[in-house]
């Protein structure tokens, strides 16, 4: 770990200094937090994409965490929305965001004089379904966590080290993830699944996806928070109906890292509310 550590210090004094995507998550959050500790604040922008794309609670946590941690953040807003290869929610749809945010970014740091963009993709990231890794290759973005081997184990260890509030935050990629490829990508779908998974927050669960099938949300919660989904069953068909469904569906396999690229076929499901 102590060979990891200096590695990290070691790439980012090589950037000098730095545009950080920073989304509010685990990774972004630690990376902007260790390049102010090792260049500087006055060598380090932390700039978060603004769209229909990102859920509230990140954006919130992002501005929040700056703030607190003497982070220096920008947000600028992005409009991979506009893109109609986006919105067409194809299986590399990531890469048509990321196009626009690292360009928006790359930008950015032309004009502030910063030398380079940076990303928080780590080593647990290698051999994942990623579009959007293309994208930042070809607006020449580093990735100084994957670059050092540091894992999200080692992350949230050492984010946890630092005192920062992110250490233990669940995954939380863009609202669009929740749409299965093939379905459009709209302002008001995303709203939907925004404003059901702010109902799940507000009841306790942390570990969990809303996914937007049309007429039905499907239910991803982690195995370990499974047993409460009993506890909370009218509230949350009532809540998640609220939202625009008109039924909603439990996974018996819950929330697990890469379901967008499931079939439905397999899925165990249940259902909690709405119509037959």
């Amino acid at each position: 770990m102590q060979q990891k550590r200096a590695r990290l210090a070691q790439i980012l004094r090589e950037c000098g200094s730095v545009v950080v995507g920073y989304s509010g998550g685990v990774d972004s959050v630690f990376l902007a937090k260790v390049a102010v500790d090792t260049l500087g604040a006055a060598n380090v922008l932390a700039v978060t994409g603004k769209s229909d794309s990102i859920a509230s609670w990140m954006e919130d946590t992002a501005r929040e965490v700056a703030a607190s941690f003497g982070i220096p953040w920008l947000e600028v807003e992005t409009r991979e929305m506009d893109d109609p290869r986006y919105a067409a929610n194809p299986s590399n749809r990531c890469y048509f965001c990321k196009d626009e945010l690292w360009g928006r970014l790359a930008g950015v740091a032309a004009e502030r004089g910063f030398r380079t963009v940076l990303d928080g993709s780590n080593a647990d990231d290698v051999g994942d379904h990623r579009p959007g890794a293309v994208a930042a290759a070809e607006h020449a973005v580093r990735s100084p966590l994957l670059e050092a081997g540091l894992t999200k184990g080692d992350i949230r260890a050492w984010s946890r080290e630092l005192g920062l509030p992110t250490w233990d935050q669940p995954a939380a990629p863009c609202l669009a993830s929740r749409l299965p490829y093939g379905l459009a990508v709209t302002p008001g779908r995303l709203r939907q699944v925004e404003r059901a998974e702010l109902a799940l927050r507000a009841l306790g669960f942390r570990d969990f996806r809303v996914r937007h099938h049309g007429e039905v949300a499907r239910l991803e919660v982690h195995p370990v928070e499974l047993s409460r989904i009993a506890a909370h069953r009218a509230q949350i068909a009532a809540a998640v109906l609220d939202a625009g469904f008109s039924s909603v569906l439990l996974d018996l396999e819950g929330y697990r890292r890469g379901a967008l690229n499931e079939g439905l076929a397999a899925v165990q499901l249940v259902q909690l509310g709405g119509a037959a």
